[in-house]
């Protein structure tokens, strides 16, 4: 996806339209329905992803995406909630792999795909991609705000400052656009 990175009142001078864009965007929107009600929240606290889905109305094909994200449950977790990456890989302890029960521990900071599943058999060591995905919100990295969603890591900054991300159509400040943006991502 297209991803926007905006400090938090620079919004407005990175994103002019012009009144022609604006149109084709607005006669783009019609072949829509209405975007739907957030999903859950991925995560209860730590971060995590919410979406919104609309119908192509059109017999062709509609322009554009069917989803946009947007974060939430930013709060920090209290100590004792444990790693979110750790909690994904003991929830595949009672499934057995390859004949056999394992308890997973998590592998962490994979430079090929930081957003896949990958656990190692406590016992034999053994590393087995459990998920090709995580769960959204997952971090992509231990050092990082950086975020899992739907299986893409989606850059992060901190909390001062503004992302949005729009499923592969520019984005748009909050404070702006209204609709077709997301919320701010916090870390």
């Amino acid at each position: 996806s297209q991803c926007c990175r905006l400090a938090t009142n620079a919004c407005i001078l990175d994103l002019q339209v012009s009144s022609r864009t604006a149109r084709s965007e607005e006669d783009r929107d019609t072949l829509w329905d209405a975007w739907g009600s957030w999903s859950e929240c991925s995560r209860t606290c730590g971060g995590g992803a919410s979406y919104s889905l609309r119908r192509c109305l059109s017999s062709k094909t509609c322009e554009g995406q069917n989803i946009k994200y947007r974060t939430c449950s930013n709060v920090d977790c209290p100590p004792d909630a444990g790693d979110f990456r750790s909690q994904q890989c003991s929830a595949h302890a009672d499934v057995p792999y390859q004949g056999q029960f394992h308890e997973w521990l998590p592998v962490y900071n994979d430079p090929d795909n930081p957003c896949s599943l990958k656990c190692r058999a406590k016992a034999s060591g053994h590393m087995v991609e459990l998920a090709p995905k995580v769960l959204d919100g997952t971090r992509c990295y231990t050092e990082s705000l950086d975020m899992c969603i739907s299986g893409v890591c989606q850059v992060g900054q901190s909390a001062l400052d503004h992302f949005c991300f729009w499923s592969g159509v520019p984005c748009l400040c909050p404070a702006v656009a209204g609709i077709g943006s997301s919320n701010p991502v916090r870390g």
